[in-house]
């Protein structure tokens, strides 16, 4: 019951609502919605399912098709560019973009699906010599603080 009334009430307010939108701009948001969907699934492919590059092709996919179709209405005589459809067409690209970003699984439970950040780990070949217990460093260590040391003890 708690979530029935507000869902109702989201629903009344959805349908009054429908009746201000033209159909025209609800023709290109439904148009948005599809294309940026293709170009999310496109991008998603070609980037091993980066959530970046996910929404960059959604709203890449819905605005090469607004841009395209605005492209056609302005050779017609009757018809011409119009900026609000566009914006129809790319809202619902971006719709897509968002929806797809919210609803994307999670590999663990800490971590989301997608690097946002390029992870460069080094790693370091440790390795004792045979006859003595030095450890000996076949790559350059990141700072001398990582192992321990800092700058007053090599001058002492």
């Amino acid at each position: 019951m708690r979530m029935l009334i507000p869902t109702l009430l989201f629903f009344v307010l959805a349908l009054h609502g429908h009746g201000q939108v033209e159909r025209d701009k609800a023709l290109h948001f439904l148009g948005g919605n599809l294309f940026g969907l293709a170009g999310a699934g496109i991008a998603k492919q070609a980037s091993d399912g980066n959530r970046i590059w996910t929404f960059v092709g959604s709203v890449a996919g819905s605005a090469l098709i607004g841009v395209a179709k605005e492209a056609v209405d302005a050779g017609q005589r009757e018809n011409g560019w119009d900026n609000d459809d566009l914006a129809a067409t790319v809202l619902g690209g971006v719709t897509v973009g968002v929806t797809i970003d919210l609803f994307s699984k999670k590999k663990d439970k800490k971590r989301l699906r997608g690097n946002y950040t390029q992870n460069n780990k080094r790693n370091y070949d440790f390795q004792l010599k045979k006859n003595t217990g030095t450890l000996v460093l076949e790559a350059a260590p990141v700072s001398l603080s990582s192992l321990g040391f800092s700058y007053q003890m090599l001058e002492d």
